[in-house]
């Protein structure tokens, strides 16, 4: 249990650090905002035009007498929409992260950058990151669509499908969008998607305190926008524990900073105290 713990410490460092770098907390604002335009324009698109959609599904039903018609359309046209707002919360961080792969790539070594030691690329075009991220993101939402096909069958058996099958339904929506926010980070470091779940299934609580309450806050959209720039710095953060690097943002920036000065002039790196080694990299 102390590994859930762990993981929401290093989802509350991420908004911390954000906090403490705002040019970057903007930064990775704006793919968020951008998904966020989009997805309204689309839901608003269905909610106007999901009647004629569900009329020109149901051909068979034009001669039903009334209330039958408008009860038996009513209803589907609800289902399409609640299911389109369903597609919406489970994609939109998959899309939100591909939109600004570039923005939240940069964010994620910025906070490798920040923990000190080598910040890793994947030496890969951009057409390349986005195919894989593209294809990875695919993968993943398709294994969440066959354990909520799963989790809603359950859903009808008699107090469990009123009680663990939702407290299951989180857990497994929260492990997945851990996954795709580690991912910034490690397809950075070349570690491909069955090795990135391995590495989560290995640290599975800590992978759900990170991962679910970030769901919850998920699903309201407009939260999201405003936290993803943090649950990518905290998600590299998470995967920088899950690789066994230094650092993982247990230290204040200030702390940390002081004792790499320390460090380096024990060497003889730094001649005197002071210098740039507080300065960071801003996104330009």
């Amino acid at each position: 249990m102390r590994d859930l713990g762990v993981g929401f410490r290093y989802l509350a460092q991420g908004q911390k650090w954000v906090g403490r770098h705002g040019r970057w907390f903007g930064f990775g604002l704006l793919p968020g905002l951008v998904t966020l335009v989009l997805y309204a324009g689309a839901l608003v698109g269905l909610g106007y035009g999901a009647d004629d959609l569900v009329a020109w599904l149901t051909p068979f039903a034009d001669d039903w007498t009334s209330p039958w018609l408008g009860f038996f359309r009513g209803t589907l046209t609800g289902l399409v929409f609640v299911f389109g707002l369903f597609l919406a919360v489970i994609t939109f961080t998959a899309v939100t992260l591909l939109v600004g792969q570039p923005f939240y790539e940069s964010l994620s070594e910025e906070v490798d950058r920040s923990e000190g030691g080598d910040v890793p690329e994947s030496g890969l075009p951009l057409w390349r990151e986005l195919w894989i991220s593209a294809r990875d993101s695919l993968r993943v939402v398709l294994r969440v669509a066959f354990y909520g096909i799963l989790l809603f069958a359950c859903g009808f058996i008699p107090v469990i499908g009123q009680t663990v099958v939702p407290v299951l339904g989180f857990c497994v929506s929260g492990f997945f969008l851990a996954e795709e926010l580690t991912a910034v980070a490690l397809q950075r470091r070349g570690v491909e998607l069955k090795e990135r779940l391995a590495l989560l299934r290995g640290r599975r609580m800590a992978t759900l305190g990170f991962g679910v309450p970030l769901t919850l806050a998920f699903l309201v959209p407009f939260v999201a926008v405003f936290l993803m720039p943090g649950a990518v710095a905290g998600a590299t953060l998470m995967a920088r524990d899950l690789r066994g690097e230094t650092g993982g943002g247990d230290r204040d920036d200030d702390e940390r900073n002081g004792a790499s000065a320390e460090n380096d002039q024990a060497r003889g790196n730094l001649p005197f105290s002071g210098g740039d080694q507080g300065v960071h990299h801003l996104p330009h």
